[in-house]
């Protein structure tokens, strides 16, 4: 519905642009470069990849400098003190034309466009651009508050609701997409607006008003540092691509080994990250929870023989304990957070005494043991009944359950 209503506005836009031509096309054509090289920059077009280095810091948007042109394209109401009047309808099919070129040279080289994006794009610029453009053309937002201070809070009260709308369509689509359930989502794309979100709207709001005062030759000045931050996201970004690179190439060394199963660290991370999503848990607890899940049995590389399939639940209480304060101890050493290695160290303790990460772990690490890699529903089903009977002593009945319903669907993206 959202994709359809989108496509709906993009095309009702485009059209009745075309039919009527576009006012004041200088300016027009201004912000729609400004928009196309924005797009031009970003990251990379498609979903975002958790992680990766096609994404910013919170992978909320990919690319900045676009998006805030067209927010101040949205509520743009003079140029160098003459007024505008290119509407609502205008502003949707310059963000939209100019979106559209900005990705054809990533569409060129197979980077599809990513449709939510779109979508909210769309969607959150025809909002803004209808809570200013009818009030500023008719004159009743002068006639109402003027052009002073109270004009500044009106735009960015209208930046805000923008904001908050986009954060509740994120979560929406991210919920149809994966199933995943809307309140986590929905927090995560609302802390996200502290980060990269407060500085778009910040942006988009000083281009419009300064270009309002200084002319078009506002755009380039004011929005180079954007452009800049842009690319300074870029490369921590990569870093914190490597540095995950890193964690999963530590984590197979018991794998190299031979004391863990092939593959046994990557499963227990992505399906461990499943579980936290379903149980609620949100974006900087499930990056620990995955860097823990990948980590949690570099403890066996103390032990002089492996243990038969890498599962440790037969050893001694005592020995677990040992492998798992080992583990932690490595877990310490490589710079991760300190939570990581808490849950690394934790998972010897008995469940009703862990935090509810280590829980995850501990149960996906048993289910995969007990499944031997097995996707069949056999070996799951044979698996999680085995798990189900344990829950009084070994294992958290809710985690079990959640375990469960993770895996009745497909995994999506992690």
């Amino acid at each position: 519905m959202v994709h359809a209503a989108a496509g709906a506005l993009a095309c009702l836009a485009l059209g009745h642009t075309l039919w009527h031509g576009l006012t004041d096309p200088g300016i027009a054509l201004a912000f729609g470069a400004l928009i196309a090289v924005g797009e031009l920059a970003r990251w990379g077009a498609g979903p975002p990849a958790r992680g990766g280095a096609g994404a910013l810091p919170g992978d909320r948007e990919s690319a900045p400098l676009g998006v805030a042109g067209a927010l101040a394209y949205a509520l743009l109401g003079e140029v160098a003190g003459r007024p505008t009047s290119h509407g609502v309808l205008q502003t949707v099919a310059v963000v939209v034309a100019a979106g559209l070129i900005g990705l054809v040279p990533h569409v060129a080289l197979g980077r599809g466009p990513a449709l939510d994006h779109i979508a909210r794009r769309v969607l959150t610029v025809g909002f803004a651009a209808t809570c200013f453009q009818p009030l500023y053309n008719t004159g009743r937002l002068a006639a109402w508050i003027g052009d002073g201070t109270y004009y500044t809070c009106y735009l960015l009260g209208i930046l805000v609701l923008t904001a908050l709308c986009d954060a509740v369509l994120a979560a929406a689509l991210a919920r149809a997409r994966t199933g995943w359930p809307y309140g986590p989502l929905l927090r995560d794309e609302l802390r996200s607006l502290l980060g990269i979100g407060s500085a778009i709207c910040a942006s988009g709001l000083v281009i419009a008003l300064a270009t309002a005062v200084a002319g078009l030759w506002a755009l380039p000045v004011f929005c180079l540092p954007l452009l800049l931050t842009q690319f300074s996201f870029r490369r921590y970004a990569a870093v914190r691509a490597t540095y995950r690179q890193t964690i999963a190439s530590l984590a197979r060394a018991t794998e190299i080994a031979g004391y863990t199963p092939p593959g046994h660290a990557r499963r227990v991370a992505v399906l461990s990250r499943a579980v936290g999503r379903e149980l609620g848990l949100g974006e900087a607890d499930l990056n620990v929870l995955e860097y823990a899940a990948l980590m949690h049995d570099i403890g066996q590389l103390s032990l002089v023989d492996p243990v038969t399939g890498g599962a440790t639940a037969g050893l001694p209480s005592a020995e677990q304990r040992r492998i798992a304060l080992l583990g932690g101890a490595v877990v310490r050493q490589t710079g991760v957070p300190a939570e990581v290695a808490v849950i690394v160290e934790r998972q010897a303790d008995p469940f009703r005494e862990q935090p509810l990460p280590a829980r995850i772990v501990r149960t996906v690490n048993a289910y995969d043991d007990l499944a031997g890699g097995d996707g069949g529903p056999g070996g799951t089903l044979r698996a999680l009944e085995r798990l189900r009977l344990s829950t009084a002593q070994d294992f958290e009945p809710r985690v079990v359950e959640a375990l469960a319903r993770v895996l009745s669907r497909p995994l999506g993206p992690a």
